[in-house]
């Protein structure tokens, strides 16, 4: 046995004698979380690097042209890392991380742990316009997953570590432990309870002393609330509510929009070539939404628009406020598109900090135009507050938006706009996009994890794992008594599916019907199968959700339902096999 199983062995039975499994899960929280924030501080620290050697050098030293060049540089580096390294599709971040934790029971790939780590930073620090929480929330997860598996943990507490890294990511990414436990419980769904609070406050815990003691306590928007929160402001603060949910509803068609249109390219090099130009061609024109635009934000934040606007390469008037306003919007509109080409062209990245981006934008240009016209509100609160609106409207998280927003900037003072904001910009939103851009692929597949206890159960559920083969086929053109010879006589079922000789499923035989006419021998030669055989009161599909075949079984109100793959015969899944199955799901889960 190798040395490292040894030491792992020896580990786990001092474990078992002198650590309970609940002192266990606190220890491995703890490790998770500062895994997390280790892996969220190399994914920062290596796309701050390439920025500043790309963006902070090369193109303000040498040409303005590098804007165009650099993007379909990292994109083409991506895409040889991915075809000839990795040789696996990394997926993007939270929503493969949402699938591990429905179908998959919290397994995630080794590869994963280290994948984003390499390319996510390619893909911004050239200049992607994405963001690198998805990655980050990608890596952690990764590395919860593996944890769990290494100290072989059931699927429920593996789902939970799961749940602390993506925390703990959270927490060393944005320097905010309460938002990272509240962003672990409405992203993913978890059960708040005291058994799995305790486990997400020490990782966002571990985390994000990880990450003071990598960066101290430098935060990326660096930005204190000066103007308290006015009551008469209310009105403008329902106004850019709408604004926001506008934006998130066109956010969120943008980027179904433009990731169908690539979706018709087969050929991963055809999708690079198309979206790197159009990548370079829009960073050429409008700089600022060159890699993730913290420069932007924290501008905006500290009202000093001149610096925000600074590499805008047309000779404006930065004093004519509406030619401001138009360029802040235009940037808005433009992220979004940037965003969604990076992905559609293989990058890899995030949609987080491009919800806060576009939400600075708007938020800014808004309270500009208000003041415009002769009221008065604070630019740098209406630009923390449009963050909030975008989060709370494109990833439908009102509460994380919230709490970090709040917990990021100090901004508690301004928690009743905050609020308020947060929830017309969602249920505006939500009116017109039912699933965030996280989810959506997943709701269409009926396997989204919800708050719904039973429904994730069910989800949780594999049909291959129910399907029972046990039956013996027959076909339309046997007779009976070779039917009652070959079949009947072996089998120890009373359901008998017919096939055709490609073993498509055509019909079902039930012992009840044939059982009066067994004894009379005259029927075996002159009655054939197709004589007596009927139709399934239901079919299974092998694709189905557990869910959809426990509604089968109730309108069908049958015992045995067979299932079909691609047209051919599978198996038959029995009513008291599927709710045995659940029962045993629902304990695993609960307790």
């Amino acid at each position: 046995m190798p040395t490292k199983y040894k030491i792992l062995k020896n580990v786990l039975i001092w474990r078992y004698k002198y650590i309970s499994e609940r002192q266990f899960v606190y220890i491995l929280s703890v490790l998770v979380g500062f895994l997390a924030g280790l892996g969220t501080f190399i994914l920062k620290d290596f796309t701050f690097l390439i920025e500043e050697l790309l963006e902070g050098k090369f193109i303000k030293e040498y040409h303005f042209s590098l804007y165009f060049i650099f993007p379909i540089i990292g994109l083409f580096l991506v895409y040889s890392i991915k075809k000839f390294i990795i040789k696996k599709e990394i997926g993007h971040g939270i929503s493969t991380t949402l699938h591990s934790i429905s179908k998959r029971n919290g397994i995630i790939e080794r590869y994963k742990m280290f994948a984003s780590l390499i390319t996510a930073p390619l893909t911004v620090g050239f200049g992607g316009s994405a963001g690198l929480q998805g990655p980050a929330v990608s890596t952690g997860a990764a590395l919860g997953s593996n944890v769990a598996q290494l100290f072989h943990m059931n699927a429920k507490t593996r789902m939970l570590l799961v749940g602390c890294a993506t925390a703990g990511a959270m927490s060393s990414m944005f320097q905010a432990p309460i938002a990272a436990i509240i962003f672990a419980v409405e992203i993913f769904s978890l059960d708040l309870a005291f058994a799995s609070l305790v486990p997400l406050l020490l990782a966002s815990v571990s985390a994000v002393i990880t990450s003071y003691f990598f960066v101290g306590t430098d935060v990326l928007f660096g930005f204190k609330l000066v103007d308290v929160f006015q009551v008469e402001d209310i009105p403008f603060y329902i106004i850019l509510a709408f604004f926001t949910g506008i934006a998130s509803v066109y956010f969120s068609k943008m980027y179904f929009a433009i990731t169908h249109f690539f979706a018709r390219f087969e050929s991963p090099f055809k999708k690079l070539i198309i979206g790197g130009i159009a990548i370079g061609i829009m960073l050429y024109l409008i700089p600022p939404l060159y890699g993730e635009g913290y420069g932007l934000i924290n501008n905006l934040l500290n009202d000093d628009t001149a610096q925000a606007l600074k590499d805008i390469p047309y000779n404006i008037d930065l004093q004519n406020v509406y030619m401001v306003v138009f360029m802040l919007l235009i940037i808005a509109v433009f992220k979004a598109i940037a965003m969604t080409t990076t992905f559609a062209a293989g990058g890899v990245g995030g949609i987080f900090i491009p919800t806060i981006f576009m939400g600075s934008a708007l938020g800014n240009a808004i309270a500009k135009i208000i003041n415009q016209l002769g009221f008065s509100v604070s630019e740098s609160n209406f630009t923390l507050i449009g963050m909030t609106g975008l989060m709370a409207g494109v990833l439908h998280a009102p509460l994380t938006a919230i709490f970090l927003i709040a917990e990021i900037t100090g901004g508690y003072e301004l928690f009743v706009p905050l609020m308020l904001v947060a929830a017309i910009s969602f249920a505006f939103t939500k009116y017109f996009i039912s699933n965030s851009i996280y989810t959506v692929e997943l709701a269409k597949r009926g396997e989204l994890i919800t708050h719904n206890k039973d429904k994730n159960v069910l989800m949780m559920m594999r049909i291959d794992k129910l399907i029972e083969t046990n039956f013996k086929p027959i076909t339309p053109e046997m007779t009976f008594g070779e039917m009652l010879k070959k079949s009947v006589a072996k089998s120890k079922r009373n359901i008998f599916p017919v096939l055709d000789e490609e073993k498509r499923f055509l019909g079902i035989v039930l012992l009840d019907d044939i059982r009066p006419m067994m004894f009379d021998q005259s029927q075996y030669e002159v009655t054939t199968v197709s004589n007596f055989m009927k139709s399934a009161p239901e079919i299974i599909f092998y694709n189905d959700t557990v869910e959809k075949v426990m509604q089968k079984f109730k309108e069908s109100n049958a015992w045995n339902l067979p299932v079909v793959k691609n047209e051919k015969y599978v198996g038959f899944i029995s009513k008291s096999k599927l709710l045995t199955a659940y029962r045993n799901k629902l304990i695993e889960v609960t307790n």
